[in-house]
């Protein structure tokens, strides 16, 4: 399904071919031959792990119609190991777009894990006039991930596997005196638990583990998983393979660990502890101080925090405890996503300085203006788009029954008699969580303002656009297309002093599937960014899908706001390594922090990253255009008919639309053009032949036959 853009027409599908996997597939496509051999070569400068191999993929049956589990394994020449190659028979007369992509098959299942894959906007594409020889494809070679100097070969989405992240920060170990102040480095490897004939149950697994040393150098029972690690102390983070003895811990540092699994029912994590002597050399190998078995019944939850005991690696006594907190990512089921395209990290050069509605048109309720529109519905959101809003950003949670509602606050005030005064005992407050899509429909709620003063602002139950809590859905279908969305996924987190937000008691798993279902299903053509204050659920919006980017909202360093638990939030600079490391489109920067430091800008820009930001600060025209000048792509604030200084009123994505209308019906009109030139020149040349075959022949003079 086209999303997003109309330059890009999806070209016809033709016929072929065979699949990656070996085994038949669910909805496989029909082995049917092409009617023309082509070789693709592919130089590959990317380190490929343990089980990875190169694949392609395309918009044929050949190729696998852009379909993870069809795509087609390719190999490596015998001469260069780098160059990977595949002949196959491809469709004739059409032209055949096609991407690259690293993978890996699960040994069990022969699922296809997508780990990389090429997201250039403009795929590869193959003429549908193609006839070179195969000496000529031959020396055709191309990079993975480089299109005419433009690389772009991000991280793919889950499919069937699960990625468990464990994450240390704020200082997790507590151990005994004597080796407190050593550098710890930690290591963890998934272990296999499945059962088989050589090992019967889980204690003689873990039992042989310990007897073969697998802790260093043993495979025997490492389970198809992948293993990647990041330190927020490294200024440019990434996800590298952890090297034999771990990474080490610094004070204060944030490390991640990536581990990627088919079954994780059937995988336990071994953790590791060394420490270098103070008498050892500069190769000598760091001493094993103990280790932890993390089994998977302790990771039920989609996240948690594990408090665990070191064992001693030699004496197997008590060592001391270390905190590990985890968060299990699950794939998105029937997501219908595919290699077709992907906006995970798309921005325009063009869009910079996007005027973003807050809230629609603004917050109502810290204001005493009474014409003010009612925040995060349908008629402020129309509201903002017709005074020329780019996108419009509203919060989305979910109601009890697990529909995507437009919210910004986690409780809300119910009345409890229907009175024109509102006494102290007419109302109770409750989190809204507790109700389901028809309650808050159909009970007279106030906003939270509204309760704690026992003063209603709104009258207004006749009018339905103006009626708080409209569906997600509802805002994607009734919302002028052409207007972006800034969706923020309203989610509770711990707080710097222990105390929650708010207590829900919803799996961020399920959270993040119902509202990304919604928008898969009902977004169309529309541009949507996700984002959220919380690091996790940005990571689930990342990795369950790869179609929409997803920004890191920040704090930063404030004292208008209480400090997150999460360090990743409290500064610009650990939200830019954060969004970096975990390929987010960029940061939602908070508006106070930046006006303190400008320099902050460049910590994402230089970084690739995109910066949009939010704050009671941006509500003033001369703050705005400041922000504009400073180079931020995107300034979120109230009251666009007030603050706005567009003179024509329209989304810039109208404008790109009507741009790429133009554009097509120009290049329509190119190619009728040329093909009646063609014609013409093929009649013209038509004639030209007969007249030269009817100049050529030879008079015949006819003579009469003498009769007999």
């Amino acid at each position: 399904m086209q999303r997003w853009w109309f330059l890009e027409e999806k070209d016809s599908a033709a016929n072929s071919t065979t699949s990656l996997s070996s085994s038949a597939k669910k909805n496989k496509p029909l082995n049917v031959a092409g009617d023309r051999k082509y070789k693709f070569r592919v130089l590959v400068n990317y380190e490929l792990l343990k089980d990875e191999t190169i694949a392609v993929t395309g918009d044929c049956d050949a190729l696998g119609n852009w379909d993870s589990e069809h795509c087609i394994q390719m190999q490596p020449e015998k001469d260069n190991t780098n160059v990977w190659c595949l002949e196959i028979a491809l469709p004739h007369n059409i032209a055949v777009s096609y991407r690259y992509l690293i993978c890996s098959i699960d040994p069990i299942s022969e699922n296809v894990h997508v780990r990389r894959f090429e997201t250039h906007i403009t795929p590869r594409k193959i003429p549908s006039d193609s006839a070179s020889s195969t000496a000529e494809q031959e020396a055709k070679i191309d990079t993975l991930g480089d299109i005419e100097g433009s690389v772009k070969l991000d991280k793919g989405w889950l499919t069937t596997e699960t990625i468990i992240q464990f994450k240390f920060f704020n200082n997790p170990f507590s151990v005994k005196e004597r080796i407190k102040n050593r550098l710890l480095h930690v290591k963890i490897t998934p272990m296999n638990l499945r059962i088989n004939a050589e090992s019967q149950h889980l204690t003689s697994v873990l039992e042989e583990s310990l007897s073969n040393d697998t802790r260093e150098n043993g495979t025997e029972h490492q389970a198809y998983a992948f293993t990647e690690i990041v330190s927020f102390r490294n200024p440019n983070p990434l996800f590298e393979q952890q090297s034999q003895f771990g990474c080490p811990y610094h004070t204060d540092d944030f490390i991640i660990f990536n581990v990627t699994v088919a079954e994780p029912e059937n995988v336990a994590y071994l953790v590791d502890l060394y420490a270098y002597s103070s008498r050892s050399k500069q190769d000598d190998p760091p001493y094993h101080l103990g280790y932890h078995y993390i089994l998977p019944n302790f990771l039920k939850n989609s996240e948690g925090i594990l408090e665990l005991p070191v064992t001693c690696a030699t004496k197997h006594r008590p060592l001391g405890m270390m905190r590990i907190e985890y968060l299990k990512v699950t794939p998105l089921l029937s997501s219908k996503c595919n290699l077709e395209r992907s906006y995970i990290r798309y921005w325009n050069k063009r869009w910079t300085g996007l005027d973003v509605g807050h809230r629609g048109s603004g917050t109502s309720f810290k204001t005493s203006e009474g014409s003010v529109i009612r925040e995060n519905t349908i008629a402020s959101l129309k509201k903002a788009v017709a005074h020329g809003a780019d996108m419009v950003e509203f919060d989305v949670q979910l109601s009890k029954d697990l529909v995507p509602v437009i919210y910004h606050d986690f409780d809300i005030y119910v009345s409890l008699k229907r009175k024109t005064t509102i006494e102290t005992n007419d109302m109770l407050e409750l989190p809204m969580r507790e109700l389901t899509l028809e309650q808050l429909k159909n009970l007279k709620v106030y906003h939270v303002v509204e309760g704690r003063n026992r003063e209603a602002k709104f009258f207004d139950e006749d009018l339905e656009e103006h009626q708080p809590f409209p569906q997600l859905a509802d805002a994607l279908e009734l919302i002028d297309p052409h207007c972006g969305f800034n969706i923020e996924i309203k989610w509770s987190q711990k707080l710097k002093d222990g105390r929650m937000e708010s207590d829900l008691h919803f799996d961020s798993n399920l959270y993040v599937d119902c509202i990304l279902k919604v928008v898969l299903e009902k977004a169309g053509t529309r541009r949507i960014v996700f984002s959220c204050f919380d690091a996790d659920i940005c990571t689930l919006l990342r990795l369950k899908q790869n179609l929409y980017p997803v920004m890191f909202l920040t704090l930063g360093v404030t004292s208008r706001y209480p400090s997150y638990h999460d360090p990743r939030c409290n500064s610009i600079e650990m939200a830019v390594r954060n969004a970096y490391a975990t390929e987010l489109l960029g940061i939602v920067a908070h508006t106070e922090d930046l006006l303190r430091d400008h320099s902050q800008v460049n910590l994402a820009t230089e970084k690739g990253l995109i910066i949009f930001c939010w704050g009671d600060d941006n509500n003033c025209k001369d703050t705005i255009k400041h922000l504009k000048n400073l180079g931020i792509h995107a300034i979120i604030y109230d009251k666009m008919d007030i603050y706005s200084d567009k003179a024509i009123k329209e989304s810039v994505f109208l404008v790109g639309a009507r741009e790429s209308h133009a554009a097509i019906l120009q290049q329509i009109e190119i190619e009728q053009r040329h093909e009646q030139t063609t014609h013409q020149e093929s009649i013209d040349q038509n004639k030209v032949i007969a007249k030269v075959n009817i100049t050529d022949i030879a008079p015949v003079t006819l003579r009469p036959t003498n009769s007999v």
